[in-house]
């Protein structure tokens, strides 16, 4: 027998039970290393705990436990039981919100990687760089010109 485990759905981090923030969301899930990884392990179909703690040397169950359970409570990801009498199997998959939150961290990778191989230069990602390097690169000081050139 297969079941959706309602038992994770604990206390809310905000008061009656209001909408989170997807803000807060992202900030609580990329604000940890461990929940970063385990939803790209996840999203590759390590949906198994011995699977992602094999994966993930030093992560910890309870720390592992801890990070699924916020990730179910933000909907993010929904926890399967398998069999009824212990030793029972638990899976833990993406839902469709999860899956679109995943999107969000693929951006900041990708990002990453074109900061990583110069794509993304220094004074391009700061204005006050590129005033500091004595560049003035802004259309106000351009010289103007008429359509017949003169100025």
């Amino acid at each position: 027998m297969v079941q959706d485990d309602q038992s994770m759905e604990m206390e809310s981090e905000f008061p009656d039970d209001t909408t989170i923030p997807v803000a807060s969301m992202v900030e609580s899930i990329v604000g940890c290393k461990w929940s970063v990884r385990i939803l790209q392990l996840c999203a590759e179909g390590h949906n198994r705990p011995g699977m992602v703690l094999r994966a993930c040397p030093g992560l910890s169950a309870k720390v592992m436990n801890e990070r699924w359970r916020k990730m179910i409570r933000f909907g993010i990801m929904r926890r399967r039981v398998f069999g009824l009498k212990p030793p029972v199997e638990v899976e833990y998959q993406l839902t469709p919100f999860g899956r679109r939150f995943l999107k969000i961290l693929d951006e900041v990778r990708k990002l990453q990687e074109a900061v990583d191989v110069g794509d993304i230069s220094e004074a391009s990602r700061s204005p006050k760089m590129a005033k500091s390097s004595g560049r003035n690169t802004s259309p106000k000081n351009k010289k103007r010109t008429s359509a017949s050139g003169s100025s």
